[in-house]
């Protein structure tokens, strides 16, 4: 029962969403067996890996900076539709300041709005409904805050391979250097 569990375990410790999981390496001279490099080989490949995790990183960390600048712009449209809502049918105006450009603004006064128009990204506006727009949004929301939970989770797990990663290049360094030594002071003693 505990060997299929932990089969199960090293299974999903494999891989999340592509990313390489990196295995603690308890006995040097077994995991060198195993790779069947070595130390110089085996510490290239660990660089290579090293180097590999921090492309993903920086790729991650790249997505996050854009979700984590998606949702409030969302929040700020959806804000906006909400607005447009409460101010319907009441036969109040609403003045509103909105950016044309960059760094170009213009005012301007509205009453009544049933429909709004959302970019969609590509060069892409489409008008909807107050009501379907605010469902658009709120859905684009809750996405926007999973994806960025799951990103999140992907780099801590991306994080912890790193340290892994690092914690075995120095481990197999360590032990060349000890094997290093031990073969030095044989000649000596014999």
């Amino acid at each position: 029962m505990a060997s299929s569990s932990s089969s199960a375990t090293a299974a999903e410790a494999t891989e999340r969403r592509g990313i390489p999981a990196a295995s603690f390496v308890g006995d040097v001279q077994t995991y060198l067996n195993q790779l069947g490099l070595d130390v110089n080989s085996t510490l290239s490949f660990l660089q290579e890996r090293l180097q590999q995790y921090k492309l993903v990183e920086m790729k991650l960390l790249a997505q996050q900076r854009d979700l984590q600048a998606k949702i409030p712009d969302i929040e700020k449209c959806l804000d906006v539709v909400s607005t447009l809502q409460a101010k319907k049918g009441t036969g109040e105006a609403l003045l509103a300041d909105f950016e044309v450009s960059e760094g170009i603004y213009s005012r301007a006064r509205i009453e009544d709005a049933d429909s709004v128009c959302l970019w969609l990204g590509a060069n892409v506006m489409l008008e909807y409904s107050c009501e379907e727009a605010n469902t658009l949004l709120r859905n684009n929301l809750e996405n926007a805050k999973a994806s960025l939970e799951v990103l999140i989770a992907d780099l801590q797990f991306l994080r912890d391979q790193v340290t892994i990663t690092q914690v075995t290049i120095a481990r197999v360094y360590n032990w060349d250097v000890h094997q290093r030594r031990a073969r030095q002071a044989t000649p000596a003693t014999a």
